[in-house]
């Protein structure tokens, strides 16, 4: 009887440590869902919006100019921030206002991005902390789950002006 009991919890013991190896691969290397907070991806994202963000594209050098990111924070490793991809490794970056009379520009570095939200009035981004090392991207986001309103794919950024320095 004991033995029977033990060759049991063994087994459940093993199938729990292989479905936990089976979903850690797949949150680590598909994707997942995740929860956005904050204001600095809106209109796009909206505070507390779900999302369902796909992690093959970061190990495939898949990211692009215009892509909504998750990457690790640069200023706290702890913490996560939704990001938009403006520029990619040796791009020429405008790093003040348009409208400022004096221009500055920044070059995004080898194996870097350059990231910033959505609404610049209330973003802390690559125009803080300069650019983050493409190895903190953690994901892709790339379609609304939550509210059920704003269901589907995300739209293009409103700033679609910072992608280029023309």
């Amino acid at each position: 009887m004991l033995r029977g009991i033990l060759g049991k919890t063994f087994r459940l013991v093993g199938y729990t440590i292989q479905y936990g190896c089976i979903a850690h691969c797949a949150f680590e290397y598909v994707g997942g869902v995740v929860m956005c907070s904050g204001p600095s991806m809106e209109p796009t994202i909206q505070n507390s919006d779900i999302v369902f963000a796909e992690n093959l594209s970061r190990h495939f050098y898949g990211i692009q100019r215009g892509d909504i990111v998750i990457a690790k924070s640069p200023s706290d490793p702890k913490s996560n921030i939704c990001k938009r991809v403006i520029g990619l490794e040796g791009d020429k970056i405008l790093t003040t206002s348009p409208s400022d009379f004096f221009k500055s520009h920044s070059y995004v570095p080898r194996g870097h991005v350059w990231l910033e939200g959505d609404n610049l009035q209330n973003s802390t981004d690559s125009r803080y902390y300069g650019p983050i090392p493409y190895g903190l991207i953690r994901g892709r986001i790339f379609f609304k789950i939550w509210p059920f309103s704003d269901f589907g794919f995300l739209r293009d950024s409103p700033n679609g002006h910072r992608f280029s320095d023309d």
